[in-house]
């Protein structure tokens, strides 16, 4: 499951260079994640960076992108292998 950042978020910038899979950037208001980057750091990390950081906590899990372990394994492989 990707992370989503909910609007309590409060445009600090904390999380946008922590992102391991660059998939954090600046939306029209707040940050936004591109699920097909996150791997809530699979690959990297124990835990996402980005929850780590946020001082708001407004990273939950996002419930419209439900990934295993196994298939966030698997995402990062594939990003992995197209930074080559």
């Amino acid at each position: 499951m990707s992370l989503i950042i909910t609007d309590e978020c409060i445009n600090c910038d904390v999380c946008e260079p922590e992102c391991p899979n660059d998939a954090i950037s600046q939306g029209d208001t707040i940050y936004i994640i591109d699920p097909n980057k996150c791997t809530e750091c699979v690959g990297h990390y124990d835990t996402p960076q980005c929850v780590e950081v946020c001082p708001v906590d407004c990273i939950p899990k996002d419930p419209d992108h439900v990934e295993s372990p196994a298939q966030l394994q698997a995402k990062y492989e594939k990003l992995m292998a197209a930074k080559g």
